[in-house]
């Protein structure tokens, strides 16, 4: 047990079950909690209450096995002295969910912000696994700040096709270029990309979910080694009981959010998504979850401390290699163990252990230094995001760890212009324009094209689809083209290894300035310089922009939902994290504005 810094009748429990200055609203609550058999004595002698915010359902695939899990959970919480309360979160599951699971992370965010407010909880354990269940957990706790720890479900266990690895995602990005060739058939299509998916768990890959699970541990809010135990192991029911009974601890110690997602933990959380490989969409959840601890954190701190860190994390899609192998080689601790040994680290950032992160990685050395490399052996020397600017968005990330060797040859080796190219766009107005006109001859797209995906950002699609990475026409491809520079005012998924440059802000649906763009115009991507200018003077510029205005803007689709058109008119951009506009300004508010009696 640790030190207490809270006595019992400090719970926060207490207002709802042991409060003899509302009698009538204590009984309310206690006799109806104890219609299914829960006691009295658990309710009202002081031990605390724990929710548990459980993301698994027969929606959310990859979450499912926390149904299961919880039960370590709740044995670890009650050995700890504490009373678990199971409760669902909305579901969230990337690639069945249309138009976009991103429209659910700050639906599930502000459902959870009123279960943690409104209801009598001490402390939180967070299940998390598919991609937007981490960022809307996390977004929550920072925002309510009663404890709260995060247990990942960890990734599926390795792929396998004969004696190749098969990623998650990663495969079917490939397998669509083979279609598209005519190398293989449907039928083949289908079964190579179930390989892919052999046990429980989220992606193997280092796609979106193994990399904001790994952020929530680089952030100290999992418990040191958890993030990437497979979800098969025996260690992930292990470390379920043991975060089922650290939150009680952490109650009574008071450690909550604002403790240990400090400006630190961000910086800690750029360098270590460097170092992974990690998914492009992770400055738009992190920039997020910050906003929502107070914190400013911005695409120009991904450039800035992110940038000139290097690949160490040898895994798909950046790598060679998947999780089962990242785990054994030593996981994210083996990662924080490297960059804290080049002082690239504050070690001195508080986790959800009551230790810092200095102290959880003493004796964590990289197991496997192929598949975790040392610092001074990368696979990439610079491999973070660039945050590019320019005459049509005020931000766009990059990801340079996915640079290809053939993708730089083609576009980035001239030695007259290094780092630097010009083509000729096609433009597309969201993936169903694409799919329906990319084949199409006339658009006389060649190895030169830049592919514009524009439309498909928060407000236009909505929620910002992943659907930026897009492949060459099949002519193409069968001449062995089979990537062309992509950008858009979407997003990618995390599992790709396309170059692309992604979450354009401004998007066109709200007048940034790919709405301008027209078929056969030139653009200049210059990384040297961090830009991407389209070769317009101003003045045309300007002119499409009034004509574009006099026709009524930039059209998108209607609302279909009720929530997508409160989206839509909250949401703010994706380099600011997607976060519904003024939501950020509501912070610590279970103790700042505890809820009203409802009797």
């Amino acid at each position: 047990m640790t030190d207490r810094k809270i006595t019992p009748d400090q719970l926060r429990s207490r207002w709802w079950f042991d409060n003899p200055e509302s009698p009538g609203t204590t009984a309310l609550c206690i006799e109806r909690y104890m219609n299914y058999g829960i006691t009295l004595e658990e309710l009202a002698s002081g031990k605390p209450i724990i929710g548990i915010c459980q993301s698994g359902s027969d929606l959310t695939p990859c979450n499912r096995h926390h149904i299961e899990l919880v039960k370590r959970v709740k044995d670890g919480i009650r050995a700890a002295g504490g009373v678990p309360f199971e409760f669902p979160l909305h579901p969230i599951h990337e690639n069945a969910r249309r138009p976009t699971a991103a429209l659910d992370r700050n639906l599930a965010y502000l459902g959870l912000v009123e279960v943690l407010h409104g209801y009598p909880l001490d402390g939180v354990v967070l299940t998390t696994g598919c991609d937007k269940t981490t960022p809307a957990s996390l977004m929550a706790a920072a925002t309510v700040n009663i404890p709260a720890i995060v247990l990942s479900g960890g990734p599926m266990l390795n792929g396998w096709r004969g004696p190749d690895r098969v990623g998650s995602g990663t495969i079917i990005w490939e397998l669509r270029k083979r279609l598209a060739a005519g190398d293989i058939d449907y039928a083949e299509f289908l079964a190579r990309a179930t390989d892919s998916a052999p046990s429980v768990g989220h992606c193997n890959t280092m796609g979106t979910a193994s990399t904001m699970n790994s952020m929530a541990e680089a952030l100290g809010m999992s418990l040191p080694g958890s993030a990437m135990i497979p979800a098969p192991y025996k260690e992930r029911s292990i470390v379920a009981y043991d975060t089922g009974a650290r939150i009680v601890d952490m109650v009574w110690a008071d450690l909550r959010p604002s403790d240990i997602l400090t400006r630190e933990a961000f910086e800690n959380a750029i360098v270590v998504c460097s170092a992974l490989g990690g998914s492009s969409n992770a400055p738009i959840h992190i920039n997020a979850i910050a906003r929502h601890s107070g914190i400013e954190v911005t695409n120009d701190d991904w450039q800035a401390l992110g940038h000139a860190i290097p690949l160490l994390a040898n895994v798909m899609p950046a790598g060679a290699y998947l999780s089962e192998e990242f785990y054994r080689a030593g996981g994210v601790p083996a990662v924080l163990h490297e960059l804290l040994g080049a002082g690239k680290l504050h070690g001195e950032a508080l986790t959800v252990n009551g230790r810092t992160l200095a102290d959880n990685v003493v004796g964590c050395e990289t197991q496997d230094p192929e598949v975790i490399r040392r610092y001074d052996n990368p696979l990439v020397e610079q491999a973070g995001f660039l945050n590019l600017k320019g005459n049509l968005f005020d931000s766009a990330l990059m990801k340079t760890s996915v640079i290809s060797a053939d993708f730089r040859a083609r576009f980035l080796s001239n030695p007259d212009d290094p780092n630097a190219f010009e083509g000729k766009v096609v433009v597309f107005d969201g993936s169903e324009d694409y799919h329906a006109r990319i084949d199409d001859p006339a658009l006389e797209i060649d190895e030169h094209t830049i592919l514009v995906m524009r439309g498909v950002g928060p407000v236009g699609h909505p929620g910002g689809a992943e659907v930026v990475n897009m492949q060459p026409p099949e002519a193409l491809i069968k001449r062995g083209i089979e990537s062309l520079p992509c950008l858009g005012d979407g997003r990618q998924s995390g599992t790709s290894g396309s170059p692309s440059i992604l979450n354009a802000s401004p998007e066109a649906a709200t007048g940034g300035g790919l709405a301008l763009l027209e078929d056969g115009d030139r653009l200049r991507v210059d990384l040297n310089r961090g830009e991407v200018r389209l070769m317009l003077d101003d003045t045309e510029i300007q002119a499409r922009r009034e004509r574009l205005q006099s026709q009524g803007g930039y059209r998108y689709p209607a609302h279909q939902t009720p929530w997508q058109e409160i989206q839509r008119t909250l949401v703010e951009p994706l380099d600011r994290g997607m976060t519904l506009a003024g939501a950020a300004k509501y912070r610590d508010v279970a103790r700042q504005s505890p809820p009203r009696d409802n009797h």
